[in-house]
Parts: C-alpha cells; sequence; structure tokens
C-alpha cells in the first residue's frame, strides 16, 4: 500500500474503509518496521508517517486518521505533550502508546492512558525471539483494527454534539472565531443504563444489536470478588475499586490483560486510591479478606484450597484466548473453592476472555455484573458475558461499585 493521504470528507469515514493510521516515532528504522507490520493487514492504511509530537500535529491537520501509534520520547515534542493536544484536536481519535518495557515507561504510559490514549504495545526487544516478534504484529494489528472501527464511531456521534470552540494544537492559542449563525444541534441523550430484578429482556442502543437478557442475582452472598479487564481497564479499576465500600471485607482478584512490569506499576496505582491495598499475587500466600490482589504479567493467577483454606496459586500455563494472564482459568479455579459465592465484575476490553468461565459461575449459582458499551472503550469482554444472558446487571462504570456494595450487603437492586 502506497502513503497516501485521503482527503477528509464523511464519504470516507465509512467502516468498510481500511483503518486510517499515523505512526509517530523518532526511529526511521521502528516506523518502517511497524508501517510494514500493519500494512499486512489489507484493513489497515498507513497515512502519514513522522518524527516527532510537532509534526504529528501539524499532519494531523489535514489529514483525515483514525489512529495514532505514538512513541513517548522524541526530540521536539514528546508523545506525553503532543498527546492531549491531539485529542483536543480531533475528539474520538485513538491513541496507542508505543514504549518499550521499562519501570519508567510503564509509570508513563498509565499516565498516558489517564490524559486520554486508549492503549499501548511494548516495542520488541532486538534480542526477542521469533514468536515473540509474531505476539507482537498480532497484538499491534489487533488492536489497530479494533479501536480504528471504535474510534469511527465515536467521532460520528460526536459530529452530532454541540460545537465548541478549537485551539491551535501547537501553539495551544484560541483563533479568531466568527459567531455561530446556526443553532447547535443537541448531543443524544445517553442509553439508560440495564439492570434487573429478574429475567428481564433489554435491548441494547443499537437497534441492529441483539437482545440482551437479564437474570436474577445468585442467592448465596458472595465471598469473593472477581474483576476481568483488557483494554481500557486499568481506567474502569480506578473508577470501580475507588468507589467500593471501604470496610468491603472481601478479597478481591484481578486478571488484567498487562504484560510483566505494567502489572507491578498498576498495583501500586491501585492502592494510591485509598481503599484495599491491592498487591501482584504471590504464588502460595493466603487469600485474606480486604485485600487486592493482581495477576502479575504473563502469568494466570489461581485460586486454590489447601488446609481448606484459600490460597493463591500464580502459574505460567499456556495462554488462554491468547492471554496470559487470562480472565477464564481465574473464574475456573474460583468455582471450585467458592461455588456460588462468587461475584464477577467484567470491565472493557477486547476478545472474549471470560465468558467461558462466567457461565460456570452462573450455572454454580454465583453472580456476573457487565460495564455497559457506551462507557466501554471496547465492548468485547462485557459484551461477550452480556449477549450470553450472564448477567443480573449491565451498567455504566460510574454505577458499578453501588451495584457490588449492593450485592454484596444482600440489597437486590
Amino acid at each position: 500500500m502506497s502513503h497516501v493521504e485521503p482527503a477528509t470528507s464523511p464519504a470516507a469515514d465509512r467502516d468498510s474503509d481500511p483503518i486510517r493510521v499515523m505512526v509517530v516515532d523518532d526511529s526511521v528504522v521502528v516506523r518502517g518496521i511497524i508501517t510494514r507490520l500493519l500494512e499486512k493487514e489489507d484493513e489497515i492504511s498507513v497515512v502519514a508517517s513522522v518524527g516527532d509530537g510537532e509534526m504529528a500535529l501539524r499532519k494531523l491537520q489535514n489529514t483525515d486518521i483514525d489512529l495514532v501509534v505514538l512513541d513517548i520520547e522524541m526530540p521536539v515534542m514528546d508523545g506525553m505533550t503532543a498527546l492531549p493536544k491531539m485529542m483536543e484536536m480531533k475528539p474520538g481519535l485513538q491513541v496507542v502508546i508505543s514504549s518499550t518495557l521499562t519501570l519508567k515507561n510503564a509509570e508513563i504510559s498509565l499516565r498516558a492512558l489517564e490524559l486520554g490514549a486508549t492503549d499501548y504495545v511494548t516495542k520488541p526487544t532486538s534480542s526477542g525471539s521469533l514468536h515473540a516478534a509474531q505476539d507482537y504484529q498480532r497484538e499491534l494489528s489487533e488492536k489497530v483494527r479494533v479501536l480504528g472501527k471504535v474510534g469511527r464511531r465515536r467521532r460520528r456521534r460526536l459530529a452530532e454534539a454541540e460545537p465548541v470552540e478549537k485551539k491551535d494544537p501547537v501553539t495551544a492559542r484560541s483563533p479568531e472565531t466568527k459567531p455561530e449563525t446556526r443553532p447547535a444541534r443537541r448531543a443524544a441523550a445517553p442509553a439508560a443504563p440495564v439492570r434487573a430484578r429478574g429475567p428481564v429482556p433489554a435491548k441494547r442502543r443499537d437497534k441492529d444489536a441483539p437482545e440482551i437478557s437479564l437474570r436474577a442475582p445468585g442467592k448465596a452472598k458472595p465471598s469473593v470478588i472477581a474483576i476481568g479487564s483488557s483494554t481500557g481497564g486499568p481506567q474502569a479499576l480506578f473508577k470501580l475499586i475507588g468507589g467500593l465500600a471501604p470496610d468491603i471485607g472481601l478479597p478481591i482478584v484481578i486478571t488484567q490483560h498487562m504484560p510483566a512490569t505494567f502489572t507491578t506499576i498498576l498495583a501500586d496505582h491501585i492502592t494510591r486510591l485509598g481503599g484495599p491495598p491491592c498487591t501482584e499475587a504471590i504464588d502460595g500466600e493466603p487469600l485474606l479478606p480486604g485485600h487486592v490482589y493482581l495477576a502479575p504479567g504473563d502469568h494466570h493467577l489461581l485460586v486454590a484450597s489447601e488446609g481448606g483454606k484459600p490460597v493463591l496459586r500464580v502459574t505460567q500455563d499456556p495462554p488462554e484466548n491468547f492471554c496470559r494472564p487470562a480472565v477464564d482459568p481465574m473464574l475456573r479455579s474460583l468455582v471450585e473453592v467458592f461455588g456460588a459465592r462468587v461475584l464477577v465484575v467484567m470491565l472493557t476490553g477486547m476478545g472474549h476472555d471470560g465468558r467461558d468461565g462466567s457461565k460456570l459461575i452462573v450455572d454454580a449459582g454465583g453472580s456476573v455484573i457487565a460495564q455497559d458499551e457506551e462507557t466501554s472503550v471496547v465492548w468485547g469482554i462485557p459484551g461477550a458475558v452480556a449477549t450470553e444472558g450472564l448477567c443480573c446487571s449491565v451498567l455504566p462504570i460510574v454505577e458499578m461499585a453501588s451495584q457490588v456494595n449492593q450485592l454484596i450487603d444482600g440489597a437486590r437492586p
């Protein structure tokens, strides 16, 4: 594919068109590698390739772009400086941070997610194996395909919203503006959250989407909370855990699709919320109430029973759903130890990891709640359990902590 800059027009923004990508990295070699990998996919076209944040902002002004693969450390203007300017210039734009796997860059990448980046990929090292390079290609291509389409849908919705004053993204100065002569169109009202006291049907916002059938919550009071998340998960986790009752008194186990090093930083960020302390799980340690355990990167997190007491198991069993850690093995282990006394919370993410495990939880008498489509970065993981009819509630992220608190207290929503 050639590097062509298509003219911006509504007709050009069709789901059938290739996802338009800009690669921003100060290394010509890295830009070339990423471009070659992406352009192996018919659904993706790299329409711009630049070496620093300022050049990226200039290019973004006159090029129709769905997604940006953004490096962190660059001359002239680095990625962290350019990121909020990009988001201001093109609301709905998807930005995937590209960085090497170090503690410093993991910390910066999580901060980038707070500033509006959608996801991240870790650059393969020159000493990495062929298998690692193939995994990187698969991860990068999948994220670009999925997130690029998400960005298009959001840009269309935002185009219907009330217009706002635009600023020059490089200088951050407000340009001279003429008075608006047309009445502003009102933004569409958000869809009502989906709840259930029993098995009731509730339709998703998209009229062409399948119907969601909700079920009653399990009757057993939960003894453990299990959370699964992927793309967009860190920010969702912060909102969820930050809203839980301080004296929740239950252990919480989390599988977030993340590489090693990143999970170390994420555990620290969760602890800083001021709620239950969070640590990466250690093999053999007891599962204690009032503590949050995070699956370490590249390891599955399981729970086993030893001497009648639950303990953590951390393994490097084969990946499931292309993931390690994966949600399904965690949920399978919880059913064996706790039966019906499991409350599952499925947050934003790509794929369907956790769907099969959630079915086992529900069949055992436990409960599953899922984040709704409107507030999910990607409605893959929560959508998979919702459309299978496994959930007792499908809620915006800001309402999920309250729902968890109610279920633990024995109240019915």
